[in-house]
């Protein structure tokens, strides 16, 4: 029965034996009121076996689910067609949550507990935590967003530049996304980018803890946001990047700052695939980043300018006199919105 925990947090595994427990140890740190979804993605290695074991030892809390492979996306909407939580998370089985941060993350949501007052979005810093670094690097969003209090898209501030709500950092009530016709594609990378896009016409009441909750490691060379391993995988980031443009008339989102905030997500992920595209540099691939371009000017002519407008959009879309300059602006872009290797 939906309800029955408050939040359900969703771990996609899939060959994850090295490193999944500690992801589920740290969902699970957070007691009784967490439903932990170990949703193994057909793997061949021993991570059914393992997920067995945290079942078993921890049974009022784990739940182990077997499918057979289908990606990430299809990973992520089977746990979310068997969550009972009232709020909804994605953690994936090489990242952890900090112990005490979920704590008072779930302090908090126990006060928007009931459902006359339930929350649409609950937001909180995630860290880039880069294999052979000594630091992490934060994101947050205090610029962005009042601080422990609710809020709609009428209070929201300034984003800085490369601080975009990603899947780490949102947890979603979970009726909205299983009203809201959430969809993501099976077999396809990058889906996180809908994940955090879609739902948003459909959020009004958020709430904003400055709580480093999520740790995100990266710098595995097998990583998707590798940069080869990217690039390898660029058609599939263009077929995320058309769905992301077919989703929403931006043109028709009546409030400002909603309109403002996807438009400016939707370029930057629409200007990481032309950087990328423009740093593999053949002729394939320089008539792909046109042909993306065109396909959102092909949405309508309103929805184009509002995407346009966009400082990153003015920044990549040049022609070929300035593609040095693309080149080391985009990649550089890229980069440091992704902190590929």
């Amino acid at each position: 029965m939906l309800g029955k925990k408050l939040i359900t947090i969703a771990i996609p595994c899939y060959n994850s034996q090295d490193y999944m427990k500690t992801a589920v140890l740290s969902a699970v740190s957070g007691g009784n009121e967490v439903e932990v979804l170990i949703v193994d993605d057909g793997s061949t290695d021993k991570t059914g076996e393992m997920g067995k074991n945290l079942e078993a030892e921890y049974p009022e809390i784990v739940h182990y689910i077997y499918k057979e492979n289908g990606g990430h996306g299809d990973a992520v909407m089977c746990g979310l067609s068997h969550a009972q939580g009232i709020y909804f998370k994605v953690l994936d089985s090489d990242d952890y949550l900090d112990e005490d941060s979920l704590k008072r993350m779930l302090a908090a949501l126990q006060s928007y507990k009931e459902e006359d007052c339930q929350l649409d979005m609950f937001i909180a810093n995630y860290m880039y935590d880069k294999e052979g670094e000594h630091r992490k690097v934060v994101i947050d969003y205090k610029s962005a967003f009042p601080q422990n209090e609710v809020f709609s898209w009428e209070d929201v501030g300034r984003f800085k530049v490369g601080h975009n709500l990603l899947m780490h950092a949102v947890v979603y009530r979970t009726v909205l996304l299983k009203e809201c016709g959430l969809q993501l594609p099976k077999h396809t990378f990058y889906v996180d980018n809908l994940f955090v896009y879609y739902p948003l016409p459909f959020v009004k009441k958020m709430y904003y803890m400055d709580l480093d909750l999520y740790d995100y490691k990266i710098g595995r060379a097998d990583q998707s946001v590798n940069e080869k391993v990217m690039i390898g995988r660029i058609d599939q980031q263009l077929y995320v990047n058309r769905l992301m443009i077919e989703m929403h008339d931006l043109s028709k989102i009546e409030n400002e700052k909603l309109q403002d905030y996807m438009a400016q997500y939707l370029a930057m992920i629409l200007s990481v695939s032309s950087a990328l595209l423009v740093r593999e540099g053949s002729p394939e691939s320089l008539a792909k980043k046109e042909a993306l371009w065109q396909d959102l000017h092909a949405r309508g002519e309103e929805m184009y300018e509002i995407v346009h407008k966009q400082i990153l959009t003015k920044i990549i879309e040049k022609d070929g006199r300035a593609r040095h300059k693309i080149i080391e602006k985009g990649y550089n872009l890229a980069q440091k919105i992704y902190h590929f290797n």
